[in-house]
């Protein structure tokens, strides 16, 4: 029982939102009121307050909500040094999760790294300490720094085992190569304790957690196999195990090398994005160019970007042209033109131009930094299937050895002898090594979803490649989807020449998307403006009126031509028949109850649209177009592209309703959409897939995000995320096989412990290489043609 001294524990909460002196109250209130809090001290200037008592963390965040308020959190990423097998991925955990202000974890055995979310102001001191206590460390280096120690370390291994592997040989082929008993145990004592001195430092810090991991076993094993060695050479006899004990060793190392190299190489996507941006910059300064480190630029600097120089922040263009590749971050091959106005992103390259930008985003603001951020969450993510996993390597090592104990025991009492019953317990020790398990999941995830990101698709985690699996339905959103969103005059009927003239005045200065095609129209035709309008006026869900050059004009839907009493001829009442049955937008140019001109304008498909639908289809899939254009427009789309299944005129509450009836149904729904008001539908979807050139609202509702609005990246997104998921189930497959074939095989006595250390490290290899085959991955068919 605590004693009535005892200090209470404290806890540092920081709080978002509070403004006034009038918060602080409304905070303490809400803490006090949290069973188990014995006191509160509210901070306004530093938003904070101090809470004493033993109340648990989500119950002071739920008060606070209550309130009105929030805990101010903060991301951060831990290098984990010690983590051998699935088992430590449970362990870091619970350590981490310990720790005050941890709000939740997620680790990633491939990667070695821990992902917190935390309270901000959180301690890494205290981080440290909690993975010091469980046996692990935070790397004081990258591991690209520690990498050429390894190679050292693998090659010393190599060299001293290397007389047990040739002495192994000779006895295949009846020859006797092994080296005397003390020349054995000179080489093997280097081994043990020098070169496996990870193992002891991991097992030890196993046992003080009260678990077991891959080093606990290898280091059982070993120490078993070397001690009996030892004993039996101070004995004199000349049954040795010395080779068991050292190969082993060798064989893990050499494992842990290559899982280290492959690990590099499923990292790589991350590593290729941050290397995009470019160190320095030139800005401008008082007209002067200037190199700067790009780190040091501000929002609406000016920056000046030459041919083969790569865009060192977010900005807009504000002076040249030029074409830019922007395939690195979006997957795009061929070069994008830029103009003033048009928007740049970092890590692009300028091809044939000289760029002046004004910077609009700079350092953890810009796309590049946002999609470098969305791809390490996503590798850090767990599938669900990986649950099923930490259930299972949290009691693998005690049962590992509890089978190797039966194994010796039965061995012994059956008459084998000491030195066998030892020699096959060690077999099953070394053998049994979960290390293939535990990088099963995260390999997969990690080499998909950077193959994903190269090609211009972000996946947000990996529960959306669980989704996206058994998905049976694509839903699109039309326009921005499937179309351009960005309607053309596509037909021009005049009853008087000059009548484009005329449209335009009226429309000049209006960002109505029909207004902006006008205006195009007419000014790929003529160099000069168009004349002013007097008198303007909006007439809301009609057009627009104005007088040009002494004349009363107005033009409008088809409502407003209704309204005017005008009639168009048989020739003009043809022309819009046509036009309309094509799902065109119409519109009439009128002047005092007669009619001018019959304007027809349509949002263009996308150029892979059909590709993209076909490939759909060819995958099994059924493709329908929910969308809120009229029937005839939307029933056009499908004819062109061979859709039959057009859903027209829906709300976006519609969109979502019909998405849930298909759901109740027992389909999987994947919804496609750009815009605000697709984001009801993205959300209500099994998996939702946003258009990386729409709106954040879609794309914060979506689990896949497509960097360019290309329609072909979504069969292609779809088609990735199937194999990500074949390769989990895949590496689990082989992972458990190995563990099944292999821990009987070596409890009968079917395997040395020096094969058994070869299997096992064969058996990470295999599954980190299965894992790398996807990083191959490139589009197929049509649509990889078209994506070049």
């Amino acid at each position: 029982m605590m004693d009535r001294h005892t200090p209470l524990p404290r806890l540092t909460l920081p709080i978002a939102g509070m403004s006034c002196a009038s918060c602080t109250g409304r905070v303490a209130r809400a803490l006090e009121g949290v069973p188990g809090v014995a006191g509160v001290q509210v901070n306004l200037a530093t938003e904070s307050a101090e809470v004493v008592g033993s109340a648990e963390l989500p119950a002071l965040d739920a008060a606070l909500r209550g309130a009105g308020y929030a805990l101010r959190e903060q991301v951060l990423e831990l290098q984990v040094t010690g983590m051998s097998c699935a088992s430590c991925v449970g362990r870091v955990e619970r350590a981490l999760q310990a720790v005050p202000g941890v709000l939740a974890v997620a680790v990633n055995l491939a990667s070695e790294r821990a992902t917190l979310q935390v309270l901000a102001g959180t301690s890494i001191d205290s981080l440290e300490a909690a993975l010091g206590r469980a046996g692990y460390a935070v790397a004081g280096q990258s591991t690209e720094a520690r990498f050429p120690r390894d190679k050292v370390e693998l090659l010393a291994a190599g060299l001293l085992a290397a007389p047990f592997l040739i002495g192994m040989l000779g006895m295949a082929v009846g020859r006797d190569w092994m080296p005397g008993g003390w020349w054995q145990l000179a080489l093997a004592t280097p081994l043990q304790f020098v070169l496996g001195a990870r193992f002891y430092r991991g097992a030890l810090g196993a046992l003080r957690a009260r678990t077991g991991n891959m080093d606990l076993l290898v280091a059982l094993g070993t120490s078993a196999a070397y001690a009996l060695s030892v004993w039996q050479l101070r004995g004199g006899h000349h049954h040795l195990y010395f080779e068991g004990s050292a190969l082993v060793i060798f064989f893990v190392l050499l494992g842990k090398h290559l899982e280290s190299r492959a690990k590099q190489a499923t990292a790589g996507a991350i590593r290729a994005l941050l290397d995009l941006k470019p160190r320095t910059a030139m800005r401008l300064e008082a007209g002067q160019e200037r190199e700067v480190p790009a780190a040091l630029l501000k929002l609406d600097d000016l920056v000046v970007i030459r041919p083969g120089e790569r865009v060192p922040a977010d900005g807009v263009v504000t002076e040249g042209e030029a074409g830019l590749d922007e395939s690195a971050l979006t997957g795009e091959s061929q070069a994008v033109a830029k103009a003033p106005g048009s928007a740049l992103s970092t890590g692009t390259v300028v091809l044939d131009g000289r760029l002046v930008m004004r910077v609009t985003a700079i350092g953890e603001e810009t796309v590049l930094a946002r999609v470098a951020a969305l791809v390490s969450a996503a590798q850090a993510s767990r599938a669900p299937i990986q649950k099923l996993v930490d259930r299972i390597s949290a009691v693998f090592v005690p049962v590992v050895i509890g089978i190797a104990l039966l194994s010796f025991l039965g061995w012994w009492l059956a008459g084998a002898g000491l030195e066998a019953a030892i020699m096959h317990a060690v077999a099953v020790l070394v053998i049994a090594c979960p290390c293939a398990l535990g990088l099963a999941t995260p390999a997969a995830i990690m080499a998909g979803t950077g193959a994903a990101a190269r090609a211009g698709i972000l996946v947000r985690d990996a529960e959306a490649i669980e989704r996206a699996a058994g998905i049976t339905r694509v839903a699109f959103d039309k326009t921005g989807t499937l179309t351009e969103g960005k309607p053309v005059l596509a037909a021009l009927y005049e009853m008087e020449a000059g009548a484009l003239r005329l449209a335009a005045a009226l429309q000049a200065g209006s960002e109505h998307p029909l207004a902006r095609a006008v205006l195009t129209a007419y000014g790929s035709a003529h160099r000069a403006p168009p004349p002013p309008v007097a008198a303007f006026r909006a007439l809301p869900g009609r057009g627009v009126r104005g007088e040009v050059e002494g004349r009363a004009l107005s033009l409008g839907s088809p409502r407003m031509l209704g309204e005017s009493g005008a009639t168009p001829d048989a020739y003009l009442a043809a022309a819009a028949q046509a036009e309309s049955s094509q799902g065109r937008t119409l519109a009439w140019l009128l002047e005092e109850g007669q009619v001018l001109a019959l304007l027809a304008f349509e949002d263009a498909v996308k150029p892979h649209s059909a590709e993209a639908v076909a490939a759909l289809k060819g995958m099994g899939l059924s493709v329908t177009v929910l969308s809120g254009d009229s029937p005839a427009a939307a029933e056009a789309l499908g004819a062109r592209l061979g859709l039959a299944e057009i859903e027209a005129g829906l709300l976006p509450a519609d969109k979502s309703a019909r998405i849930a009836a298909w759901r109740s149904a027992g389909e999987r729904v994947a919804m496609v959409g750009d815009g605000v008001n697709d984001a009801p539908a993205l959300a209500a979807a099994d998996l939702g897939i946003a258009m990386g050139t729409g709106t954040d609202a879609a794309m914060a509702a979506a689990g896949v995000t497509l960097l360019r609005g290309d329609p072909a990246l979504v069969p292609q997104a779809l088609e990735l995320m199937r194999r990500t998921r074949g390769k989990i189930r895949q590496n689990l497959f082989w992972a458990f096989a190995y563990n099944a074939a292999g821990l009987p095989l070596a409890a009968l006595g079917g395997l040395s412990p020096a094969l058994a250390g070869a299997a096992m490290a064969a058996s990470s290899v295999s599954v980190l290489g299965n894992a790398l085959l996807l990083a191959r991955w490139r589009p197929t068919g049509q649509l990889r043609e078209k994506s070049k």
